[in-house]
């Protein structure tokens, strides 16, 4: 959550013909800190409660996650309940439906495994109201997904949003033959690699507010932007779009967040600032924790926008530049002469299994007097969807 800042001194001789640049690395690029960071939200209702546990890393690090293990986490209500949550895989936490008394207030407990114990305020359980659509607008440039909300009894006013993305895609080339280790064959349907599934979160914090208006309404709020060429788009797209009520407090410190991480680089950006969230180390409050646990009622809603829906005239550019080669068994002599070189491309490109070639079609060419018979292929990343994504279909596809 900390960006660069590199400042650059620029000196001017008085000819004006030469200038330097002095770089200047921050204490908090090389610095030995290491801040738990907790992500995640008490589900009041009865889907599941994940949370992440994370350490920050230098800028300089050669990782850039830092998962914490062993931890014990438990929610706590202000009535001495107390549902303890699981480890699922490392650094994520978690437990299914709570369906948690909305007259309680809830706080979350973590012990890590060096025994240092944390503990969150705690924070009243918020019924979120339900996402009324999710909507979308296309222009030239592409799609913009946008949500619509509101709350009738005008008690939420402050508002998150996280999102699921996931796509069917395709290969640039359709593979109809695949190498066993000693051989090219048929490809069974079952070894098909042209048709894959792909899956993305959302990066950045979204946010809305209706508080200075007279009701609780959130009207094409954006949410993501999809350009006209992306692949996301080229056959089938869906999101499931989370919705979190926040209170005051929460909703100022996702704000803040938002400016230290995504708002920040020129000099018209706001200032960095201390980011202060509502978890402390029991033991030692001068120690910083980055995160803010909310208890609320998590709304979702899914939609699935099919290719068909889109412009004709939008068009899917393939992410990676495809050649198709030509990979022949015997491969032909230089131009005018008859004598093939003896070279066996397939054997040495096709046919070891692993290897960065993908047999596409046979063919036989005759030209003049050069002649072979061979294979077309191209990159794995090119006939090879699995490279980039999975090939079964998710269980709420349709």
């Amino acid at each position: 959550m900390m960006k660069y800042l590199k400042i650059a001194a620029f000196c001017l001789l008085p000819a004006g013909i030469l200038s330097c640049k002095k770089p200047y690395a921050p204490p908090a690029v090389t610095s030995t800190n290491s801040y738990l960071v907790v992500e995640g939200v008490i589900n009041i209702g009865a889907d599941s409660t994940i949370i992440q546990l994370s350490r920050t890393v230098n800028i300089s690090a050669v990782v850039t996650k830092n998962q914490v293990a062993g931890a014990a986490i438990t929610v706590e209500s202000d009535q001495n309940d107390i549902y303890p949550l699981n480890e699922i895989r490392r650094g994520y936490y978690g437990v299914v439906g709570l369906n948690l008394n909305t007259a309680k207030k809830y706080h979350l407990r973590i012990k890590t495994a060096d025994n240092q114990e944390y503990l969150s305020d705690f924070v009243s359980a918020q019924v979120t109201p339900p996402i009324d659509s999710i909507g979308s607008t296309a222009t030239s440039a592409g799609l913009q997904l946008y949500t619509n909300t509101h709350d009738p009894n005008n008690n939420t006013h402050y508002y998150r949003w996280e999102y699921n993305e996931t796509w069917q895609f395709h290969a640039k080339y359709m593979s109809n033959y695949v190498t066993n280790g000693t051989e090219i064959v048929p490809r069974s349907a079952d070894q098909s690699v042209y048709s894959c599934f792909a899956n993305d979160t959302s990066s950045t914090i979204l946010l809305g507010s209706s508080a200075k208006l007279t009701q609780d309404v959130i009207s094409q709020a954006p949410i993501v932007f999809i350009p006209s060429t992306a692949e996301k788009i080229e056959t089938k797209y869906s999101i499931l779009l989370r919705q979190y009520a926040l209170s005051s407090d929460a909703y100022n410190f996702w704000v803040n967040l938002k400016k230290n991480t995504e708002q920040l680089g020129s000099i018209f950006d706001a200032q960095p600032s201390n980011i202060n969230g509502n978890i402390r180390n029991i033991s030692n409050s001068s120690e910083v924790v980055i995160g803010y646990i909310s208890a609320c009622l998590v709304q979702t809603k899914r939609i699935f926008i099919s290719n068909s829906q889109l412009p004709v005239s939008w068009k899917t550019v393939y992410p990676y530049d495809c050649l198709v080669d030509t990979t022949y068994f015997t491969a032909p002599g230089t131009a005018g002469k008859s004598n093939p070189t003896g070279f066996n491309q397939v054997a040495a490109f096709l046919i070891p299994l692993g290897s960065t070639q993908i047999p596409i079609d046979p063919f036989k060419i005759i030209t003049g007097q050069s002649a072979g018979t061979g294979y077309l292929s191209s990159g794995r990343e090119c006939a090879d969807c699995t490279t980039r994504g999975v090939k079964p279909q998710p269980a709420f596809w349709k």
